[in-house]
């Protein structure tokens, strides 16, 4: 069989001194990866909890998950029943659903109002942010288009410390419901996919940059508070 050589770059060192630094290097890449995360959850504090646990709220912002055929995957059809749980349960007056609508064939705000309107949620307390393009758009988005001073945000708990840090940093007093999922490979994935993500939204809270599209303000929430009023 013929030997296999790594290519020249790639060749690890064969020193035992070389060796070490390779090792030391990949530890403090991990630990430097591992920085940010680590903040936003501290940052997040004890600012997440459960469904019971969450205060009286005008507003809750649901983060767009994904599609599937049209409609929201199973990630996001559990933070919509979250959703629908805390509007049922009195904890809040309105759902803010943030989300991808940047192609036509493609809208998860509309999709994420039909599946509350069928779980009981009434179509007039929905309002769409269809440029909800990541969690920092989504925060600023929700404070400087929609007005929204205080929220409850709904995510996966492997998300939901970084979208309470984001949101605070974005001005809004926050507090996070995190929703339980099975500990399959989807949650892991999305658990290894939060580190790379941490990274980003550090320097998105750090230096607060204006979303990819900002535009006119929406009187959308305080209309569906007004309605809600009456």
């Amino acid at each position: 069989m013929k030997e296999v050589r790594w290519p020249a770059r790639l060749r690890l060192p064969r020193t035992r001194r070389g060796q070490r630094r390779l090792v030391q290097g990949l530890m403090a890449a991990c630990v430097l990866a591992l920085v940010p995360a680590t903040w936003m959850r501290l940052e997040a504090g004890d600012r997440v909890g459960t469904v019971a646990e969450a205060p009286v709220r005008d507003v809750a912002v649901v983060f767009g998950a994904g599609l599937w055929n049209g409609r929201p995957t199973p990630y996001l059809a559990h933070r919509l029943d979250t959703a629908a749980e805390l509007y049922r349960t009195g904890k809040v007056k309105v759902v803010l659903v943030t989300g991808d609508n940047s192609r036509v064939e493609y809208d998860e705000p509309d999709a994420m109002r039909t599946y509350l309107t069928g779980r009981g949620v009434p179509d007039e307390r929905i309002v769409s942010d269809y440029a909800g393009f990541d969690s920092w758009d989504s925060c600023v988005r929700a404070k400087k288009i929609f007005g929204v001073d205080r929220a409850v945000l709904v995510s996966q708990g492997f998300h939901i410390h970084r979208a309470v840090t984001l949101c605070r940093s974005a001005g809004i007093d926050a507090y996070g419901v995190g929703v339980d999922e099975p500990r399959d490979s989807v949650w892991y994935y999305g658990g290894v996919r939060e580190l790379a993500a941490s990274g980003k939204a550090a320097l998105d809270a750090v230096f607060r940059p204006d979303p990819r599209f900002l535009g006119p303000e929406e009187p959308g929430v305080a209309e569906a508070l007004a309605a809600g009023a009456r």
